[in-house]
């Protein structure tokens, strides 16, 4: 029996919508409306191209030379960016998470706490992934630290956003943040977080992307009544949404400018974290959960189509 590289495939489907999230790190390798694809997908013997859908804990973005200070203890984590020198969106993405529930619209996997090189921690981490018919997806994590000493943690998921074009130049993107991360040539912060008035980076109101480049972190993000920040992607009458609740006060946004021609600017990648590139060297908006302490938080995507609320 030949097993795909991404494991036990976990669809879910309710109305029009319908997902798949792979066994290899709880990733969204799959999700459509009427069978138009909202992110970009893969196949399940493909490794995620460019952390396409994975979620990345315990912590997202990269940290500096993959050295940091907690509690007066220092670490080394693992070398994961090699060409930049950097450790990279966590631990769990290429580990297999275990199946705690599956039915026709929702699944939730776990991550196990083991610790490991660098992060001698033992937070479990899970994962629900449910479709509404209405409201699309809807993804809680929750983490827990079953261990007995406190432990560092954040969180960020990776989808690239699609809509019906070629490439995103003539989307129209919204983007409800006030400020941007200036950072170096490894994608570690080199300043502090400045307004996005009067810079490329302002999509606080809907404007056509065009040839802007984006590779930054975001933060100070508007929300809506619900407690709710609102991205939107629109092009030819389409709308794909990402939301994020409180527990997450970031956003990377990447254009892709980088990858390879094929996959170039189509699609964008927003990528909701709890911290900002480097959080456990700078401690900033970092998270420490102390023995049996619970954290959890929300995220979705859904569609917008024309005349359809």
């Amino acid at each position: 029996m030949t097993i795909p590289l991404t494991g036990t495939q976990y669809e879910i489907e309710a109305g029009d919508y319908r997902a798949v999230i792979t066994e290899l790190g709880a990733g969204l390798r799959e999700l459509e409306h009427s069978g138009t694809p909202l992110v970009t997908s893969y196949d399940p013997d493909q490794l995620p191209p460019h952390g396409a859908g994975q979620l990345l804990s315990p912590w997202p973005n990269r940290v500096a030379d993959g050295r940091y200070t907690f509690e007066g203890a220092g670490y080394q984590l693992a070398i994961s960016e090699p060409a930049t020198g950097n450790a990279i969106h966590g631990l769990t993405r290429w580990m297999p998470w275990t199946r705690i529930a599956h039915d026709r619209n929702e699944v939730t996997l776990r991550s196990v706490p083991h610790g490991q090189q660098g992060y001698p921690f033992a937070v479990q981490v899970d994962a629900t992934y449910r479709l509404d018919a209405q409201s699309g997806l809807h993804v809680t994590v929750i983490a827990v630290n079953k261990g007995s000493r406190p432990a560092p943690w954040g969180v960020g998921h990776h989808p690239y956003l699609t809509v019906p074009t070629p490439v995103v130049d003539d989307c129209e993107l919204t983007l409800p943040v006030g400020r941007w991360l200036p950072a170096d040539e490894r994608g570690i912060p080199s300043g502090a977080p400045e307004d996005v008035a009067g810079t490329d980076f302002d999509f606080r109101a809907a404007r056509k992307l065009g040839a802007t480049r984006l590779d930054h972190a975001f933060t100070g993000l508007r929300r809506e009544a619900d407690g709710l920040a609102w991205v939107r992607l629109s092009a030819d009458g389409a709308t794909t949404g990402l939301w994020a609740d409180g527990g997450y006060r970031w956003l990377q946004v990447f254009t892709g400018d980088t990858l390879e021609p094929e996959h170039r600017r189509t699609a964008l990648a927003v990528e909701p974290m709890t911290c900002p590139p480097n959080a456990f060297v700078t401690g900033e908006d970092l998270l420490v959960l102390q023995p049996k302490e619970t954290v959890s938080c929300r995220w979705g995507i859904r569609t917008f189509l024309p005349n359809v609320p």
